[in-house]
């Protein structure tokens, strides 16, 4: 990223329901993680808009908490598990400065990581470190270098940079992102505003020392 993208362009993403990434449904690479067996203890879900994962892994009976720095996307998180009937737990929160006073065994990041620029990285990456208790596990599921600029791309060289001191990248693997087309995509991807896409992405497990 050549800069990290502000707070109040997610939130009007949300407000205005044009955000791509809000397709309704769990990712596809996230419900196989927990179909793997890879989602254990008490978990947090970094970044979780809408809340779609939060809500799968409360209905399955994990402790989690969802967390976004968008006011409005834990609105809409909380009415969403509301609809669904589902007691999911959400906070508003900026994942640069995670409450060191919780920390958890599972941490999901889906279509986080991506977003944050050489300076914000490693802010994020230290503020992980210190939630997450030893042995711990941070799924991240990234649009790759690979793709027809869907969104905020890395490289595979980004994610095991940083992922350095005090982690041990466990797995990188090639997988899907899925996606809903909004008007800032129609001139690249050649589809209209409203197409589902599957994007490639990377998957990255990682464990804390």
């Amino acid at each position: 990223m050549d800069s990290t993208p502000t707070f109040s362009r997610f939130d009007n993403a949300y407000k205005t329901r044009t955000a791509p990434w809000v397709i309704g449904e769990p990712q596809p690479a996230i419900v196989e993680i927990e179909r793997a067996g890879w989602v254990r203890g008490k978990v947090l879900d970094a970044g979780c808009g809408t809340g779609e994962h939060t809500i799968l892994l409360t209905r399955l009976g994990y402790d989690v908490l969802g967390v976004d720095a968008a006011p409005t996307a834990i609105e809409q998180a909380r009415a969403n598990a509301a609809d669904k009937g589902v007691d999911a737990r959400f906070e508003v929160a900026d994942a640069m400065n995670l409450d060191g006073d919780a920390t958890y065994d599972t941490v999901l990041d889906s279509a986080l990581f991506h977003i944050f620029d050489d300076t914000d990285r490693p802010r994020y990456i230290a503020s992980l470190h210190a939630v997450c208790k030893p042995e711990a596990l941070v799924h991240v599921l990234a649009l790759s270098d690979k793709g027809r600029g869907f969104g905020p791309e890395v490289s595979e060289s980004v994610i095991r940079e940083a992922f350095g001191d005090g982690w041990v990248l466990e797995a990188l693997d090639e997988t899907i992102y899925r996606g809903v087309v909004q008007e800032a995509h129609v001139e690249a991807l050649g589809l209209p505003v409203g197409t589902v896409v599957d994007e490639p992405a990377f998957l990255a497990r990682v464990r804390r020392q």
